[in-house]
């Protein structure tokens, strides 16, 4: 009888016994990791959750012998967003606690491919040093991934796609978020309520200071979300449409497969010791000694 670990994606629908098997048939291991956060008038609170994980199911579908989707960790680091009621923030450290408690507690039972799919940009820096934290402290391999890059790697798929403004017309509850929304789930759009907006700074023309999903200012300013809008909104939403979000998913999904099947394939990146003497005491910051 085949195990249910060689068609089921769904690492929470799998048996302890089950979850033996994916690791014997070293599946990789995929985190989806949002935030409960303002998206303006038009959109809910849960963008960044449904945008990762409508991405990260589809791959699952797809490659359901190579992948394992984990359950969402919903709440991320959102400080700067809370002047707009129904943000939940998650501590930073206790964000990057919980994250990397999750990668340690994979790599604990065996699984040596994880990725953490990021679905909100201030988590960024913090799943960055979780990846480089479970590379470090484990014997598993981590990369942290935002969803929206995976539009990056055919060079050719945002000119033809994008019609906003750049820089800022794909920032926040933009062109590209609220037309996945449209797509994944637009029954819960405000259509009526769908209005562009600007990050005021970007307006400013610093070659400096500016931001964009997709790219940022050598020397980009963050502070209070509030303090560059009045709306929430950050991009042309006006230019979303649920066709255009239909095409960046799949785009966005065949992109992950792509990465999936690349890493699960690439043989484990070997270190090497090159002290003369071998030291006397362990490395004080918790990683692993030399194997």
């Amino acid at each position: 009888m085949t195990s249910r670990a060689a068609t089921e994606y769904r690492y929470e629908k799998l048996t302890w016994p089950d979850i033996n098997d994916a690791v014997d048939l070293n599946k990789v291991c995929l985190v989806p990791c949002g935030a409960v956060e303002q998206h303006g008038p038009h959109l809910p609170l849960d963008v960044d959750l449904v945008c990762p994980c409508g991405v990260a199911a589809g791959a699952g579908q797809l490659t359901p012998d190579k992948l394992l989707v984990l359950p969402v960790i919903a709440y991320g680091y959102t400080g700067h967003v809370m002047d707009f009621p129904g943000t939940i923030n998650s501590h930073y450290e206790h964000f990057m606690a919980h994250v990397l408690d999750v990668t340690k507690s994979l790599a604990y039972h065996g699984f040596k491919k994880i990725i953490l799919l990021n679905g909100h940009g201030s988590n960024w820096p913090n799943l960055d040093l979780v990846a480089r934290r479970t590379n470090l402290e484990t014997d598993a391999e981590c990369v942290p991934v935002s969803w929206w890059n995976l539009l990056t790697v055919d060079k050719e798929f945002l000119p033809r796609w994008r019609q906003s403004k750049f820089p800022g017309g794909c920032a926040h509850a933009c062109e590209l978020e609220t037309s996945l929304y449209l797509y994944l789930d637009g029954g819960n759009v405000r259509t009526d309520k769908v209005k562009s907006g600007v990050v005021s700074f970007n307006v400013e023309d610093s070659p400096f200071n500016w931001v964009d999903l997709f790219a940022a200012g050598p020397a980009t300013l963050v502070s209070w979300t509030s303090s560059y809008t009045d709306t929430g909104v950050l991009g042309d939403a006006e230019l979303a449409t649920a066709e255009k979000g239909r095409v960046a998913y799949e785009e966005a999904v065949n992109q992950l497969v792509r990465f999936v099947t690349w890493f699960q394939a690439r043989p484990k990146d070997v270190r090497q010791d090159h002290h003369r003497r071998p030291p006397t005491m362990p490395l004080p910051w918790g990683q692993r000694p030399v194997s």
